[in-house]
C-alpha cells in the first residue's frame, strides 16, 4: 500500500496493493505497521463503524469536539464523494477541505485525521462504508458544520445524486463562522 499526497498534508488518500485474478481479488485493508510508516500514525483504532445509504444521502459534516475522532474510511460497496474540513484554527489550512472518490471499485482509504469534520454523498445506487475511529462515539460532544456553507467552497456532485437527504442535525449544522473549533 502506498500513501497519495492530498492539499492538506495530513490528510492522506491510501491505495492498497490489489492482488487479482478470475477468482477476485485480495488487499491488505489495514496493517498497523506500514500505517505507521505511511502516515506516521501509532495509536490504536477503537471503534469500526459501518454505515449504508441510498443514492442522495449525504452523512456529514460530523466532528466531535472533544474525544476528537481520526478515521480511516473507506467504501466497501458502491460510490461516495468525500470531504473533509480543517477545523484547527492554528492551521494553516484552517476552512480548507479535502474530496475525494471512493468506491468499491478504486478501493481507496482516505485516513483523516483528528481535528477535521467529515462527511460523504451517497452518488452510486447504494453505498455501504467502513471507517476506523482512533476514539470512542460520544454522542455529546458531537457537531455539525453546515455541509453547503458557503465559506467552505465544497462542490458537491448534487446533479449526479440529486437533492441530498439529511438527518435534521445536519441540516441545522453551523456555519463555519459560527462553529466550535480546535485550538
Amino acid at each position: 500500500m502506498h500513501a497519495v499526497d492530498t492539499a492538506i498534508a495530513d490528510i492522506k488518500i491510501i491505495e492498497p496493493k490489489v492482488f487479482g485474478d478470475a477468482r477476485g481479488f485480495f488487499f491488505e485493508s489495514y496493517n498497523a505497521a506500514k500505517f505507521a510508516d505511511l502516515i506516521g500514525y501509532t495509536g490504536p483504532f477503537v471503534q469500526d463503524n459501518h454505515s449504508r445509504s441510498a443514492r442522495g444521502v449525504l452523512r456529514g459534516l460530523h466532528y466531535q469536539i472533544e474525544q476528537s475522532q481520526g478515521k480511516l474510511v473507506r467504501a466497501v460497496a458502491g460510490e461516495v464523494f468525500d470531504v473533509a474540513v480543517d477545523l484547527r484554527r492554528s492551521s494553516p489550512t484552517f476552512g480548507r477541505h479535502v474530496t475525494v472518490t471512493l468506491s468499491a471499485e478504486n478501493q481507496r482509504m482516505l485516513w483523516v485525521p483528528a481535528g477535521f469534520a467529515h462527511g460523504f454523498l451517497v452518488v452510486s445506487e447504494r453505498a455501504e462504508v467502513l471507517y476506523k475511529t482512533t476514539d470512542y462515539y460520544a454522542p455529546q460532544h458531537e457537531r455539525s458544520l453546515l455541509w453547503n456553507d458557503p465559506a467552505l467552497g465544497i462542490v458537491w456532485p448534487v446533479e449526479r445524486s440529486g437533492a441530498p437527504q439529511l438527518k435534521a442535525a445536519d441540516l441545522n449544522g453551523k456555519t463555519l463562522a459560527s462553529a466550535e473549533c480546535f485550538a
